[in-house]
């Protein structure tokens, strides 16, 4: 089941609602910023309780 999530452009600092895939748990994918059109990396993971996470990192950051 698709879960919904809030995140934030690293770059712009936009606040938006992004709908993430709990099969795609320790993937990442690039989406550009609906605002500032710049990539954002998007990293998915679970944190220690199994809930899912998604963090925002510009294209440069490791």
């Amino acid at each position: 089941m698709l879960e919904e999530k809030r995140a934030s452009c690293p770059y712009c600092g936009e606040q938006f609602t992004t709908v993430v895939n709990p099969e795609d748990c320790g993937n990442s994918y690039i989406e550009d910023c609906f605002v500032c059109c710049r990539p954002i990396t998007f990293v998915i993971s679970e944190d220690w309780s199994g809930k899912l996470q998604i963090e925002t990192r510009d294209e440069n950051e490791c």
